[in-house]
């Protein structure tokens, strides 16, 4: 029996209600489901340690003590999520981690390494330190995409109409073929386009309609439309453009410029990430 396997991530205070609710959907696709639980590690308190010369490190009791309270808490959660996990009768398995949020990337990764798809729940989002960590790693360490915003997946697993963010770059072009299980799904794809340029080295004279073709051949009910920023930040027209066309779910390829330009100047990527109003698949 053919299964795609999906990588949620969520936090120890993440709701049982709304893990109950993807649960649900994804046991209607029979899809296996791997849940890491994640938990920033108490900070070392390197101010405390005093070592003499030819002295041992002095490890305050107080940080084991929350180490040890901290991992107690991620696997009284493990407990319950596998209890979840048999109350649906979905299959699946559960991990935790607790780590450094510099470390948290690698750590998701490694799980998203042998995944399909992963959804990183919102229950990380305050404060947003290990669901941006998190989001890292799925798209700059791993070979698959990452949904945002979808707290029933029934987005991601049914969409009735998707709208891609489209451009002719490479990153893109790796949302689009990895969103294309979604895509064919859909009753309506919409091939947006804000601001082309409309050249043979750009964006083609008759932009949309070479990647509109591509995905007919794929079964796709596909619709080319072309927008004006209107002087807007291109991340909040896809938004507007998404919501004014019915759209539940967005696609883009992350990340064009660099995570440091990004960050410090903003950009699309950031936009589309920080909002949560609306579902976004984002891969780069």
């Amino acid at each position: 029996m053919k299964k795609n396997t999906i990588l949620i991530v969520i936090g120890k205070d993440a709701p049982m209600d709304d893990l109950a609710k993807k649960l649900e959907t994804l046991r209607t696709v029979s899809a296996h489901v791997v849940i890491l639980i994640v938990g920033e590690m108490p900070a070392f308190p390197y101010y405390a340690v005093g070592i003499d010369t030819f002295g041992t490190t002095d490890v305050p009791g107080d940080w084991s003590g929350e180490v040890a309270s901290h991992k107690a808490v991620l696997d009284d959660k493990a407990k319950d999520v596998r209890t979840l996990l048999q109350q649906h009768d979905v299959s699946g398995e559960v991990s935790t981690v607790a780590c450094e949020p510099a470390l948290m990337a690698d750590a998701v990764a490694r799980r998203a390494m042998l995944c399909d798809m992963a959804i990183i729940s919102d229950d990380l989002r305050d404060p947003d330190t290990l669901f941006r960590q998190a989001v890292h790693g799925v798209l700059f360490q791993s070979p698959v995409g990452v949904v945002l915003n979808d707290p029933t997946a029934e987005a991601m697993t049914a969409p009735k109409r998707v709208f891609v963010a489209w451009n002719t770059q490479l990153h893109s072009a790796r949302a689009l073929h990895q969103a294309l299980p979604m895509l064919r799904q859909a009753d309506e794809v919409v091939i947006a386009m804000v601001d082309p340029v409309m050249s043979e080295f750009r964006d083609g004279e008759d932009p949309g309609v070479d990647v509109a073709k591509w995905l007919t051949h794929h079964g796709c009910n596909v619709v080319v439309a072309t927008y004006p920023s209107g002087g807007k930040d291109i991340g909040t027209c896809i938004l507007d453009r998404a919501k004014e066309a019915g759209a539940d779910l967005i696609v883009m390829g992350a990340y064009g410029h660099s995570r440091t330009r990004e960050t410090i100047f903003g950009g699309t990527t950031k936009t589309l990430i920080s909002q949560t109003d609306q579902v976004v698949f984002l891969a780069h």
